[in-house]
């Protein structure tokens, strides 16, 4: 059963990692899915992989221009989304730091990109709701915007932390209008963004041993919830976070 048929999903970030796993598995689910990332060459070959009805959209999210301007192209041709998961994003390993130590400039681009650019991507997702009269929004939190996870990342934590509380404001604000924001909160989940743990076995293991199934997770530990989430199946889910962690939130 095709769970998405007749939608229209865009995914930021989607040209690699848990993007991309979301926009292929939404595919076989049966919707157009927008392929958005930064890097139009990657976008392109994951639209290729995918297949089907799968179109790209280049866009930077923390550029307000860029994300108004893909919007509207989209609008333009008639996909306009019923599914916008705001997945893109940065985590600046060995320049993030606790925040005595931080520079502010590597808390700036953090922010710009993570919250702001998540903030980007919810306000014109909105804007094309309105005009189809509803639709599901879903965001990409992180256990690090929960609790003392990140205590080394102090400008991806508070960013996450920003985007958790943005989904519920988003659901509150615009339930009565047929739109719901729900945040995904996946534990450490291994793809490129994640390479400088990856490749140390003490660190790697550290975090592993915080989650109680005892494994990292995968891009597609986080497809099955996201569906969910952009079907109908949803129709009564908005403002909660849904924690895909192995567990990881019950310590």
């Amino acid at each position: 059963m095709c769970r998405l048929e007749g939608k229209t999903a865009l995914v930021t970030g989607a040209g690699t990692g848990i993007g991309y796993a979301i926009a292929a598995r939404f595919a076989r689910e049966g919707a157009r899915v927008v392929i958005a990332d930064r890097n139009g060459d990657t976008a392109a070959e994951a639209a290729r992989q995918i297949g089907g009805f799968a179109r790209v959209a280049v866009m930077d999210i923390s550029d307000e221009a860029s994300v108004a301007g893909a919007f509207a192209e989209l609008t333009e041709v008639d996909w306009i989304p019923d599914v916008v998961v705001a997945n893109a994003g940065v985590q600046l390993f060995g320049q993030d730091a606790p925040a005595a130590d931080l520079d502010v400039d590597v808390w700036r681009r953090t922010i710009d990109i993570n919250l702001t650019g998540t903030f980007l991507t919810v306000k014109y997702a909105i804007r094309g709701m309105l005009e189809k009269d509803g639709g599901s929004i879903i965001l990409t939190g992180s256990p690090t915007g929960v609790n003392g996870e990140g205590k080394d990342f102090t400008a991806y934590s508070a960013s996450k932390a920003g985007i958790h509380g943005l989904g519920r404001t988003v659901a509150a604000a615009y339930a009565d209008r047929g739109i719901r924001a729900n945040t995904v909160v996946p534990a450490y989940t291994e793809t490129g963004l994640v390479t400088t743990i990856t490749s140390d076995p003490e660190s790697r293991a550290a975090i592993i041993g915080r989650i109680p199934m005892g494994r990292a997770g995968a891009p597609e530990d986080v497809e099955g919830i996201m569906v969910f989430l952009a079907s109908d199946d949803a129709a009564f889910a908005t403002g909660a976070l849904f924690a895909i962690d192995g567990g990881m939130s019950t310590l």
